[in-house]
């Protein structure tokens, strides 16, 4: 129990109605999670308003209300408190309940369209392998020491931020690294949070169903380094021109990292082939697992950061040796048959390019590359012919499918892709609805040498069709979709 007094401590509070020394059991802004002596958070959200739910909570057990409007009927025995924004007050107030963990450890927070998951969990093995108590909060799971737990957003609810950094704390954990979504920045979700560090990986086209422009994009982003302290690091990919923008009104110490320009940390790339990466790190070699050079700037960031926060340069190029790939990033292997299969995350123009790019920086050209793609539902269209033009110039053979359709229909999401094709590649794709099918025909194409990239879903273990969830993973099925085609 805390008092309803503590939690508010730094919210901008407009006006209270009622007592704030009552004890507080636990906070909510989902009304169908509250009980006896929670506080409720009125949220306007995008589909629901959260305030018209106050009178049913009340009968639920809530003692107190957080809101922005406050309801025509006051209830004796509650408390109301009037504030301008339920969202920043909810990130502060849940910083509060659960005692300020991010002040107790040295969080993190990576943000950027492509890298994030990569480098936030090849930091958190980096850490765990150099002798440090590491947490991770990712698109993929939350790991609190090796305790793992399922992740449902790329940043959290502020409340499920703190709990699990609470968690933490209690169990040792000094290093949490943390991805950060342009959509986690604008709903606030991190305000409150004590961050010791900030990473910029790259920004390009991704999420313009939810922003109104790139540049509205970018400038959400920039936020999020504009709030650093001072006692914080701002580190940057300096090689991707909004980079520089990041660090503009940053009160952070500024730091830099690059392959094509003059940085704090400047990488050189000097082998890259599918066994991994040969790099220089400010003329330091070291040799990595991961492949191509979407991931050399990765490496950078996490040598970077390790080295920002403590680890000895020559143990850190030795950690960094030791590195896996990270699950659905450029994951691959090579069948009996000799066909190599690459499964990515790439669900953006950009990061689709980076592979292919990645691939036919190291193959032979005496085989094909052949690409399985989609994209997802009721969300960007504008990427879906970008993504489709791509593929088909950067490929020998394309084969559109089905992502995540969600509410959408996926055959007119496959026909918006392909008005992106260009004329002269008209014969370099195929679409298929299906996408076990689409991987299964991808698969009878290739013949030894062949090179597959099932892009989009990566990591991800289902497949989302008008709101049902159904068990599909992409690396499961090309790996047993290879074995039969050996029988």
């Amino acid at each position: 129990m805390k008092k309803l007094k503590d939690i508010l401590y730094r919210v901008a509070v407009e006006l209270v109605h009622g007592s704030t020394d009552i004890n507080i059991h636990a906070l909510a802004f989902d009304s169908r999670n509250i009980g006896d002596n929670d506080v409720f958070v009125a949220i306007k959200g995008t589909l629901t308003d959260g305030h018209q739910y106050i009178s049913s909570v009340i009968k639920n057990g809530a003692t107190a209300i957080l809101c922005e409007t406050l309801p025509p009927t006051i209830k004796a025995g509650v408390t109301y408190v009037r504030v301008k924004d339920t969202q920043k007050a909810l990130a502060i107030m849940a910083d509060n309940f659960y005692g300020n963990p991010s002040r107790q450890l040295q969080l993190i927070g990576i943000t950027g369209t492509n890298g994030k998951t990569t480098v936030a969990t090849l930091l958190y093995h980096q850490f765990k392998n150099a002798g440090y108590q590491a947490g991770l909060l990712s698109t993929v799971k939350v790991l609190v020491g090796t305790q793992e737990f399922p992740a449902t957003h790329t940043t959290p609810d502020s409340i499920t931020i703190n709990n699990y950094l609470r968690s933490m704390v209690d169990n040792g954990v000094t290093h949490c690294f943390m991805e950060v979504s342009s959509h986690g920045i604008h709903q606030k979700r991190t305000e409150g949070l004590h961050f010791s560090g900030g990473i910029f990986t790259n920004l390009s086209h991704d999420h313009l169903d939810y922003h109104n422009s790139f540049a509205e994009y970018r400038d959400v982003k920039k936020i999020f380094f504009d709030q650093l302290p001072k006692t914080a690091f701002a580190l940057v990919n300096i090689d991707d021109k909004n980079g520089a923008v990041m660090l503009q009104n940053t009160g952070a110490k500024k730091y830099t990292y690059a392959l094509r320009t003059v940085a704090d940390y400047k990488g050189k790339i000097l082998e890259n082939s599918l066994n991994g990466l040969l790099l220089t790190i400010n003329n330091n070699e070291v040799w990595t697992k991961l492949i191509g050079t979407f991931n050399a700037y990765n490496i950078l960031a996490i040598y970077a950061t390790a080295d920002l926060l403590g680890i000895e340069p020559i143990e850190n190029l030795r950690l960094i040796s030791k590195l896996e790939s990270v699950s659905g990033r450029f994951q691959y292997l090579i069948s009996e048959g000799g066909i190599t299969a690459i499964v990515d995350y790439a669900h953006t123009p950009d990061a689709l390019k980076n592979v292919l790019e990645t691939i036919n920086a190291i193959r032979t050209h005496n085989e094909q590359v052949i690409t399985v793609v989609g994209c997802g539902g009721d969300r960007d269209k504008a990427k879906r012919p970008k993504m489709a033009h791509i593929a088909t110039q950067l490929s020998n053979q394309a084969i559109f499918t089905s992502d995540n359709p969600r509410t959408e229909n996926p055959q007119t999401i496959i026909e918006e892709m392909e008005t992106g094709v260009a004329p002269q590649n008209f014969k370099k794709f195929l679409s298929i609805v299906d996408r076990k099918q689409a991987i299964k025909t991808a698969s009878k194409l290739a013949e030894r040498g062949d090179i597959l990239l099932i892009a989009g879903k990566g990591h991800e273990a289902y497949q989302e069709i008008n709101g049902i969830r159904t068990d599909f993973d992409d690396y499961k099925i090309i790996t047993e979709t290879l074995k039969e085609l050996q029988k």
